[in-house]
């Protein structure tokens, strides 16, 4: 094998590990950001379920009203 095919080995080699790290980085990044939208999704299905037991709430005094009146 002579130098430059070496030489051109190397490089394919050092190209290889710095996309590897590249590829490792954005990884974390998108793990990071999954966190934080099963973070966010928890809180909004939770907002939600509260609303929802708000309107049911309000719906039945409502209808007692309307039975009252």
């Amino acid at each position: 094998m002579s130098e430059t095919e070496i030489s051109r080995l190397e490089g394919r080699i050092d190209e290889l590990i710095a996309l590897a790290d590249q590829l490792s980085n954005e990884n974390n990044l998108m793990r990071e950001r999954q966190n934080l939208l099963v973070e966010e999704r928890a809180r909004l299905i939770e907002k939600a379920e509260l609303a929802r037991s708000r309107v049911e709430a309000m719906l039945v005094r409502l209808k007692a009203m309307e039975t009252e009146a």
